[in-house]
């Protein structure tokens, strides 16, 4: 090691804030299930909770419409566990509803395939 001390932060970008920092330490949030296809959605505006820190009200900001998990990661530009982990923080509060996709494995009912193939001939 040289005993040149090493800089924690570069001059245009501001002083480095590791993940864990942000999540107190938390690299998980299994318990909601989100994926990157999960739509979110704000019950409130950062304006109307007080005492917010600046990565929740960012992502309340962002959630004023539906967003999927993954546009909201992309947005605020910190790792997808991250934001799943805010985000988890933000429904357990309240402050977030959340809706997950259909499961893969479930089959589309005899309706709905009769409805797509009705408009399929309507073409």
């Amino acid at each position: 090691m040289t005993a040149r001390r090493e800089q924690w932060y570069e001059d245009e970008a501001g002083p480095l804030v590791r993940s864990y920092a942000v999540t107190g330490g938390r690299t998980r949030s299994d318990t909601l299930g989100l994926d990157l296809i999960t739509l979110v959605v704000a019950m409130r505006t950062a304006r109307e909770v007080a005492g917010l820190e600046p990565e929740y009200a960012r992502i309340l900001s962002l959630c004023q419409r539906p967003v999927s998990v993954a546009e909201v990661a992309a947005r605020v530009d910190l790792p997808l566990p991250v934001v799943k982990v805010l985000l988890s923080d933000l429904i357990e509060r309240n402050l977030v509803l959340f809706r997950t996709a259909t499961p893969m494995t479930d089959k589309p009912g005899k309706h709905v395939l009769q409805a797509v193939l009705d408009g399929i001939r309507k073409l």
